[in-house]
């Protein structure tokens, strides 16, 4: 497996949002996770990987995180996969925030919804999908077993939670989430955020298990 991140310049002002490239090196079969700006680097890094990209996955539909969506989808296709909680809030501008804080408004349309539990392979490599709503309501992260690897998007950082004072979020879902769906898996478990650096699920653990929604 090849893994790649680029730390991009969001169309949101002042927001670098990391952006995940995952490839099959056997098949070429690539992923790319959360491209929130910047196509021009994306697509370099495609191409020089000789990628066959199969899916644009969004963890969730912050402006952060698709504003380099149609340029990928326009010029390395890849079909645009999104939970089917925040699939209307892709093409809304006023709840994936571009019409609020980017110059331009973005409305995107998935070309496919998932749901959790969800399985998506990538050549021999596969992923499993967790609904972990709370920063949004369809927010969800990619895990994959055999690498010990989590994509969370904005649902948990090194040291903290995602925000949840925007549309369709709310703590008490992000705290059950985390809790119930993201520390029970191995504490091996290497965590890749939307924003900031790798963590692990153990050095996360103290933060939450004595800390109980409203208690924040």
């Amino acid at each position: 497996m090849i893994l790649k991140q680029l730390r991009l310049n969001s169309i949101l002002e002042n927001i670098v949002t990391n952006c995940y490239i995952i490839e099959d090196e056997d098949t070429k079969e690539t992923m790319v996770i959360d491209p929130g700006g910047e196509p021009e680097k994306i697509i370099e890094l495609l191409d020089a990987l000789e990628a066959k990209l199969k899916y644009i996955y969004l963890t969730h539909c912050h402006g952060d995180h698709i504003g380099a969506v149609k340029e990928i989808k326009d010029k390395r296709f890849g079909k645009i996969l999104i939970h089917s909680d925040d699939y209307n809030g892709l093409n809304n501008p006023s709840i994936n925030l571009t019409g609020l804080l980017a110059t331009v408004s973005i409305s995107i349309e998935a070309d496919s919804r998932v749901n959790d539990g969800d399985i998506l392979h990538i050549g021999n490599l596969e992923f499993k999908v967790i609904h972990t709503p709370g920063h949004t309501k369809g927010g969800s992260s990619l895990y994959c077993e055999k690498e010990k690897m989590l994509f969370s998007g904005d649902t948990i950082f090194k040291g903290m939670w995602g925000r949840t004072d925007l549309p369709t979020s709310n703590f008490e879902d992000i705290m059950k989430s985390i809790s119930n769906k993201l520390l029970v898996l191995p504490d091996d478990t290497i965590i890749y955020p939307g924003h900031g650096t790798s963590t692990r699920i153990i050095e996360e653990e103290p933060i939450y298990y004595n800390l109980m929604p409203g208690e924040a």
